[in-house]
């Protein structure tokens, strides 16, 4: 078994209450921790805080053990025994932990103490256990599980996707920094060569789909929802906002969005001096440049994204150095390894682990500054005796990795000479324009998903194109025209986290007020910043973005003059 290394240092947080010993493998010794705490007496203050706390010293050896058995699993998909070590956890210890943590739930509110703990300290706490005992179903557990499972099992094929290509073999993330070069008929074999790889699989992954929406549509109803849709928003914890506001975000995004991304497309085509985009034409440099290559390998990336992280504050500098010192950064794309990016808490430690498929593109140094956010944001918490107060809801915890992605924006110079890096914050303004129709495209594909969950795979590919048509672009697809009617295949939140994208585009807003914020007071834009991290879970959404010095609004009013601002910038 060949394992990534990692370097975990458990002295800073000593456990008190679960046995150093414990095999967090083994149920029946963790089932015993959780057997104490199911009998344990509530009476006092004293009691419920101490119960509390040993709750939450269970759960973060418990979450660690998971994210350990997921590095390894992402890291090494084609490792048969780290597979077998991470289905044992989610076949049989994520699911027995699901109905203890219902059982404390119950308890908890029950409690006579928990009446003497301070209201506003314990407001979102409280919410939340409401929310889960309201809609835990012993039903759903196997079928979460089994949905689980099928997300391990599309890793597992993305992540052993290679393709010959000049000569040499390729993952598809590899493959995807072809598409820079200024030779067309380089890109276009390499995104041919892509997409049929893809392809190849399509079968399997539309079985693994169609397995998942009847899955999620069991436990919306077995919870007593006409949805999905309506479950995951409960289950996601989306009380600040609702499904029809998703809806109303995405027809903003057509109306303040959309005319700068057709300005983008034109300006594009014209620079090629092409009468058509095909697909292969998005990403190469629309007045022929080459493509930029801000690094060799891994270390080259990380020494100058440690530049830029000093360069926008000393504390930034320091935190990257625990990743780096510990060896908690995989970050180039190789043979048998997941696709995508991630940052991962490992709980007990309370360190952040980052993960990401580099292949030598400007768009890695982003991807990079994204997931160093959520590092900062995890290290910012760390001190917080609450487990569940350690995560910040999603839209905000997006806000902690897109602002510091535009707060870099200032300082690539660390990678650049003065032209390139005038050129790289235009390509990062240009992804905006772009990101933002492409998350209300796969936030509606989803809507539409599981408010028809008996649609056939005719259907779905049928209202993909029609998204396309409405947030897409206008491209030749003549060379391979099923690709644009499945292209969705390759988007990982899909498949492993449902319904989990439009926090992005909401996010997004609040990391451009933070880039205006910066530009006007970099101090202030900074400690607003880091006390918003700080926070964590323990506000609600709308409180925590007041806290950073933002708004937590995603209407036309706040959209508009932030599209308007990055017009100015591209001079569209």
């Amino acid at each position: 078994m060949t394992e990534t290394t990692l370097n975990r240092d458990h002295n800073e947080f000593p456990r008190r209450f679960v046995p150093e010993d414990l095999d967090l493998g083994d149920w029946e010794q963790i089932g015993a921790c959780y057997k104490l705490l199911r009998e344990r007496d509530l009476s006092t203050l004293r009691d419920i805080e101490r119960w509390l706390a040993d709750l939450s010293e269970l759960q973060s050896a418990l979450g660690e053990e998971h994210a350990v058995r997921y590095i390894q699993m992402t890291c090494h998909t084609d490792d048969p025994a780290i597979e077998r070590a991470y289905l044992h956890f989610i076949e049989n210890i994520t699911p027995k932990t699901e109905s203890e943590h219902f059982a404390l739930a119950r308890k908890y509110l029950d409690a006579p103490g928990r009446r003497d703990l301070a209201a506003e300290r314990y407001f979102v706490f409280n919410r939340a256990r409401e929310n889960e005992v309201a809609i835990y179903r012993d039903e759903n557990v196997p079928l979460q599980t089994r949905d689980a499972i099928l997300s391990q099992q599309y890793q597992k094929i993305c992540g052993e996707m290679t393709a010959n290509f000049k000569q040499r073999e390729h993952t598809i993330p590899q493959l995807t920094g072809y598409l820079e070069e200024t030779d067309r008929n380089e890109r276009r074999a390499a995104w041919l060569t892509a997409a049929n790889r893809q392809l190849a699989d399509r079968q399997a992954i539309e079985s693994i789909f169609d397995e998942m929406i009847s899955l999620r549509d069991r436990m919306a109803h077995h919870a007593g929802f006409p949805n999905f849709i309506e479950y995951q928003f409960r289950r996601l914890g989306r009380f600040d906002y609702t499904a029809q506001d998703c809806l109303s975000f995405h027809e903003a995004i057509e109306k303040a969005v959309m005319p700068l991304q057709r300005k983008l497309r034109e300006r594009r085509k014209s620079g090629l001096g092409l009468p058509k985009l095909a697909p292969w034409d998005l990403d190469a440099d629309p007045l022929g440049l080459p493509p930029l290559r801000p690094f060799s390998n891994a270390a080259e990336l990380e020494q100058g994204v440690v530049r830029i992280f000093a360069a926008i504050s000393p504390l930034f500098e320091a935190e990257f150095a625990i990743l780096r010192e510990r060896h908690l950064l995989d970050l180039e794309s190789r043979k048998g390894k997941a696709p995508g990016g991630y940052q991962i808490t490992l709980d007990e430690t309370r360190q952040p682990f980052i993960f990401m498929n580099a292949a030598d593109r400007n768009q890695d140094l982003f991807t990079l500054f994204h997931e160093g956010g959520h590092a900062f944001h995890a290290l910012a918490t760390r001190y917080e005796p609450l487990f569940s107060y350690r995560s910040a809801p999603i839209e905000f915890a997006e806000v902690g990795s897109m602002g510091m992605e535009m707060m870099a924006y200032e300082k690539l110079d660390a990678f650049y000479d003065p032209g390139s890096a005038a050129r790289a914050r235009r390509m990062h303004l240009e992804d905006i324009i772009l990101l933002l129709p492409w998350i209300a495209r796969v936030d509606a594909f989803q809507h539409w998903i599981y408010a028809n969950p008996g649609h056939s795979r005719a259907e779905r590919e049928a209202r993909w194109i029609t998204l396309d048509e409405r947030f897409g672009d206008d491209l030749d697809w003549s060379e391979l025209p099923e690709w644009r009617a499945c292209s969705w295949y390759a988007k990982m939140h899909f498949f492993c986290v449902p319904l989990y994208y439009i926090e992005y585009g909401i996010a997004q807003l609040g990391a451009l007020q933070l880039w205006e914020r910066y530009l006007d007071n970099p101090q202030a834009a900074i400690e607003g910043y880091r006390v918003g991290l700080k926070l964590g879970g323990s506000k609600p959404l709308p409180d925590i973005f007041i806290t950073a010095g933002l708004r937590f609004n995603f209407r036309m009013e706040t959209l508009q003059p932030l599209m308007s601002k990055i017009e100015s910038a591209l001079d569209l």
